[in-house]
């Protein structure tokens, strides 16, 4: 409960500065609708301003919205004429599912690749992981998604160029789901291709830490197969500082979707945010940095408790 007291005061702080520094940047709605009227007049501008509440002073605006925030209600977006919950609740499902299988892809196989680097640390394997990892890392996302959409895309065109389905396949729900994994691919492996140089290589040292302690070795002394030592003894205490890092990085991976729902089109909150900071709808950008903490939290909140499931330790330290 004292963790979920702490997230509850960081969303507070997070609502406050979002808030506060966006409205310490420069230009507001009122500029966007103005330069699609092709110009307005000071007392047109004024008169946009206070049809929209612009005009109360900052204070009194933030107490406003601190108030819809409780009641559920993210304001409303002036560009897409709608609620901004209704339009996030439309976008979040596009987002959860590129970041949450990109975060399965990287650490599946980055703890894969660690495991067989730390095996034989100076094989080849280990070489393969340490050029793959140095790949990841220098990398840009959206290079990668450029040159994977230009290589299975383009050059050889096994997977769709952009967006999230086909809206010409009109099939069961089975072959709807089928598209959009198809569409998935490309920009899972890109969003994963940073991370899991990560997990990969504090995989391979956590595992080399532990391989070489002592109960590693009474357990070897026991007759126990290689399988039996890296799987049931070795993997599991190596995996702490794999989750850590994972719960860590969600808000990079969050991040990253933004330039990967870009490059890919993918019907996200990437792409609307895109769309809000160039129209200046500060209510959606708001309420896309305040989705954007609160998934972050919740990723943090659930590593603790994985962390509590896979080490006893953890357990019994807090009791």
């Amino acid at each position: 409960m004292q963790r979920v007291g702490y997230a509850a005061i960081l969303l507070f702080a997070v609502l406050v500065l979002n808030f506060a520094l966006m409205h310490l940047a420069p230009g507001d709605i009122a500029d966007t609708i103005a330069g699609d009227m092709g110009g307005a007049d000071a007392e047109v501008m004024a008169e946009i301003r206070r049809s929209y509440g612009l005009d109360l002073p900052v204070w009194e605006q933030l107490i406003k919205y601190l108030g819809g925030v409780l009641h559920f209600d993210l304001g409303y977006s002036f560009y897409f004429n709608m609620p901004v919950v209704t339009l996030l609740l439309e976008r979040v499902p596009a987002t959860l599912l590129l970041v949450v299988a990109a975060q399965i892809l990287a650490i599946s196989v980055g703890v894969l690749l660690g495991v067989i680097a730390a095996r034989q640390p100076n094989g080849m394997a280990s070489h393969v992981v340490t050029l793959i990892a140095l790949f990841g890392f220098s990398a840009p996302v959206f290079w990668t998604g450029i040159m994977l959409l230009i290589t299975f895309s383009l050059w050889v065109p096994i997977f769709p160029v952009a967006g999230m389905q086909d809206v010409t396949i009109d099939g069961n729900w089975f072959e709807r789901m089928l598209d959009v994994g198809r569409h998935l691919v490309l920009p899972v492996i890109t969003l994963a291709s940073v991370f899991l140089a990560l997990y990969s290589r504090l995989c391979r040292a956590s595992m080399l830490e532990v391989l070489g302690s002592d109960y590693i070795r009474t357990a070897r002394a026991k007759g126990l197969s290689t399988r039996e030592v890296v799987v049931k003894h070795a993997l599991k205490n190596a995996l702490n500082p794999v989750v850590t890092l994972a719960g860590l990085q969600f808000s990079a991976v969050v991040s990253g979707a933004v330039l990967v729902e870009t490059v890919f089109s993918w019907p996200g909150l990437g792409t609307l945010a895109l769309q809000s900071i160039i129209a200046r709808d500060t209510p959606t950008i708001l309420g896309i940095l305040f989705f954007s903490a609160l998934v972050v939290v919740v990723a943090n909140l659930l590593t603790d408790l994985v962390l509590r499931m896979i080490d006893p330790r953890i357990r019994s330290s807090d009791s």
